[in-house]
């Protein structure tokens, strides 16, 4: 999907959103390499605004700045991935509970579900579902806590990105989807929260399980298991699920 940003105030905020959108819909995986000069040369500016980009990018945390290995898309692995949906279990059941209790419109979630069962390409319909979930816990009536979740929007959605190559499931998302506005339209607030909670933790669970660790044996010894038995959460996973390969290879999935 071509990338048309909205009206910008600055070129740096241009290349801040154009960078950010490859990032969250797999043109740009994790482990690959940012460098200013080309970055530069495909959006037709000067090297300091795609600098400023990348700060304010590794300040949000999609970005890692290395004084030797230069900028890179930030990977993603199970300890990564699980602290940030920790938070959204610990703050977003609450926020669309709050949304739900105020009676809010609903208008715009449904709007974005809409936009989602239409999507024509994977990254179409990310981005909506994106949007399904921010107008639920937006309108939650703390501002505060709206911004805090706005705050880990963009990791998460760099997480669901890497976990949905590996473990699709774009139908059963979409249903818990329309359970959950459901239950919102129909006023049911413990419900909803419930369901929010339940749709985040069995997402990430599917995509970064944890494995119980097998007590060795004599006859199994860590240095024989066979190494395609190792557990997912303890491997970084690029857009393919697999462990990193050189960015060179590259692929445009892309996630929930």
């Amino acid at each position: 999907m071509a990338f048309a940003p909205s009206p910008i105030p600055s070129r740096t905020q241009y290349v801040l959103e154009a960078i950010k959108h490859d990032i969250l819909t797999g043109g740009l995986r994790p482990g690959q390499a940012l460098v200013e000069a080309e970055l530069a040369a495909r959006f037709g500016v000067s090297k300091t605004p795609v600098r400023e980009a990348l700060k304010t990018l590794a300040g949000s945390g999609l970005v890692v700045m290395n004084q030797y290995k230069g900028v890179t898309v930030r990977m993603v692995d199970a300890d990564m991935a699980r602290a940030v949906y920790d938070v959204r279990l610990l703050l977003e059941p609450e926020a669309v509970r709050r949304t739900v209790a105020s009676r809010a419109p609903l208008d715009d979630a449904r709007q974005a579900l809409r936009r989602a069962a239409g999507a024509e390409d994977p990254a179409e319909r990310s981005l909506a579902n994106r949007a399904f979930h921010r107008a639920l816990y937006l309108p939650c009536g703390n501002p505060l806590l709206g911004r805090m979740l706005d705050e880990v929007r963009d990791q998460a959605a760099l997480v669901s990105t890497v976990a949905w190559a590996a473990v699709p499931s774009w139908e059963r998302e979409a249903a818990e989807h329309e359970q959950i506005l459901r239950l919102a339209a129909a006023g049911d607030v413990d419900g909803v929260g419930r369901a929010v909670h339940d749709h985040i933790a069995s997402f990430v669970e599917r995509a970064f399980p944890r494995h119980a660790e097998m007590p060795h044996t004599e006859t199994q010894r860590p240095e024989t298991q066979r190494p395609d038995t190792q557990p997912l959460d303890t491997q970084p996973l690029d857009t393919q699920g697999l462990k990193t390969r050189h960015p060179e290879n590259q692929s445009s999935p892309n996630g929930e």
